[in-house]
């Protein structure tokens, strides 16, 4: 925490020294949705090069100066809470004065900033992101207040924790761990008791895009129990992309790569490839927008999948078709096609890439 105040009484020091010497007071940060700024190793995932470009908060410039009041608003609530030794969530944040920040998305992007600035992790500057996840499965933990949890198998998951770093004495017998991009097929994985059907497993999902707290945990899982990850996608570049995000990391948060990526996930599923080989009938896929192919072409430049031979061919079956599939068009073979044919046979027979 001493870390976190002389980090902020610098970035006061500065703006004082500035005012003392007649000058605009100025914040200087990381370009972090610039790509020229992205560096990619393939043991880490992306992450921001240290020499990298970087943009100017002004307070003398109209465009600027509210972000430059609203960053100085939002490093004064962290200080007094990191101080307090107290937490908030981003919507705390964003509650406590809504007229003066106008939305959450500002909130949230001033404090993305904020910790590239600072060089900080969030959770160090005492932020909670809410969190969207389940986990189930087999897998027990404590939590930092002390409360016990078991994720084992029932009809109902867990939400993820909303302080992931201070959950301790994990314990589990997972053969590995499946991520899910979607909670439909979460829900319908857990009703079929696939958990424990096949092998102890671990299930998580991020409802779509994983939160932080998602992407942390599936981190510390990987680190505890060091078991294979695969991931459960649909078959689209949106899949693609989240599926991405969770292996390589996301050019926004590139910064704290270390802590959020596990470079070696698996692409288990649904592969454009499979539409094929199980005969999925034409009708029941459907036809790409615009968008979806501006977000495949995309994807297809990335630097992570020169170095993926086999995904960058599952890329161009997605390409060459102009269709996708969610993972839902199994059922069209049979109610239960995922859970008793599809995954089994996918793992026990390495039909992952």
């Amino acid at each position: 925490s001493s870390e976190v105040l002389e980090a902020i009484e610098n970035v006061i020091q500065d703006v004082l020294k500035s005012l003392a010497q007649k000058k605009a007071p100025v914040l200087t940060l990381a370009n972090r949705s610039d790509w020229r700024n992205i560096g990619f190793k393939d043991s880490v995932g992306l992450q921001m090069i240290p020499r990298c470009t970087r943009k100017q908060i002004r307070s003398d410039c109209p465009r600027s100066a509210p972000k430059f009041a609203l960053m100085l608003k939002i490093l004064s609530m962290i200080y007094k809470m990191v101080q307090s030794n107290t937490y908030a969530t981003k919507r705390d944040i964003y509650y406590s004065d809504t007229l003066l920040f106008g939305s959450q998305s500002v909130v949230d992007n001033i404090i993305n900033d904020i910790s590239c600035m600072l060089k900080i992790p969030r959770r160090s500057l005492h932020i909670l992101s809410t969190t969207r996840g389940f986990v189930a499965g087999n897998l027990s933990y404590t939590e930092e207040d002390g409360t016990k949890v078991n994720c084992t198998c029932g009809a109902t998951a867990v939400t993820v924790p909303s302080n992931v770093q201070g959950i301790k004495n994990l314990i589990s017998h997972a053969k590995f761990m499946l991520i899910v991009e979607k909670d439909a097929t979460f829900q319908r994985l857990l009703d079929d008791d696939f958990c424990n059907k096949l092998s102890p497993c671990i299930m998580i999902t991020g409802r779509g895009i994983p939160d932080l707290n998602t992407r942390l945990l599936v981190r510390k899982l990987w680190d505890t129990f060091q078991i294979p990850i695969f991931t459960l996608m649909d078959a689209d570049p949106h899949g693609v992309e989240i599926m991405c995000i969770y292996k390589y990391g996301s050019v926004s948060m590139s910064f704290e790569a270390h802590h959020l990526t596990v470079p070696s996930i698996k692409w288990l599923g649904l592969l454009p490839s499979d539409l094929e080989r199980l005969h999925i009938r034409k009708d029941a896929l459907i036809p790409f927008t615009k968008q979806d192919q501006n977000k495949l072409a995309s994807i297809q430049k990335r630097p992570y999948i020169a170095c993926q031979p086999m995904w960058k061919k599952e890329l161009e079956i997605m390409a060459a078709s102009k269709l996708k599939a969610e993972i839902q068009v199994l059922t069209s073979l049979s109610s239960d096609y995922l859970s008793r044919v599809y995954l089994p046979n996918k793992l026990q027979f390495g039909g992952w890439l």
